[in-house]
């Protein structure tokens, strides 16, 4: 499996983190009732869930954006053979990113949640435009 490919499990793996992260302490803030409910009345994060729980769930929505770009730009740089030693760098560096995002995140760490964002899709970036050119 190319390095590319590596990290983009290991990417779809830290999603699976996140998500429990995110899931055990807002099953327990919000009780069985309303997570086994069928939800038919809007949640309000701010009111129902803790500050940390919440930017959690906010950091897991923004990996699953961020994911599917990098999975498209993995997917160029793989059909089109283009993988290089810059590829193979930016897929580690968005992984890095994305890692060091969560508690930077969760801890309302400014500017680096904005940093470690922009490292990513900086990162993503550099990929499509290698498949491209």
């Amino acid at each position: 499996m190319s390095t590319e490919l590596t990290v983009l499990v290991l990417a779809a793996l830290l999603q699976v983190v996140q998500y429990a992260l995110f899931a055990i302490p807002a099953n327990i803030e919000l009780g069985t009732a309303r997570t086994l409910s069928p939800r038919d009345e809007p949640i309000d994060p701010a009111r129902e869930l803790g500050r940390t729980t919440a930017r959690l769930g906010r950091a897991l929505n923004n990996h699953f954006e961020a994911l599917a770009l990098f999975t498209i730009a993995v997917v160029a740089v793989e059909l089109s053979g283009k993988s290089s030693l810059a590829t193979q760098l930016s897929a580690h560096a968005y992984l890095i990113a994305r890692i060091l995002y969560v508690p930077a995140y969760a801890s309302g760490a400014v500017p680096w949640r904005s940093v470690f964002f922009g490292v990513g899709f900086l990162a993503t970036l550099v990929m499509l435009l290698a498949a491209l050119f």
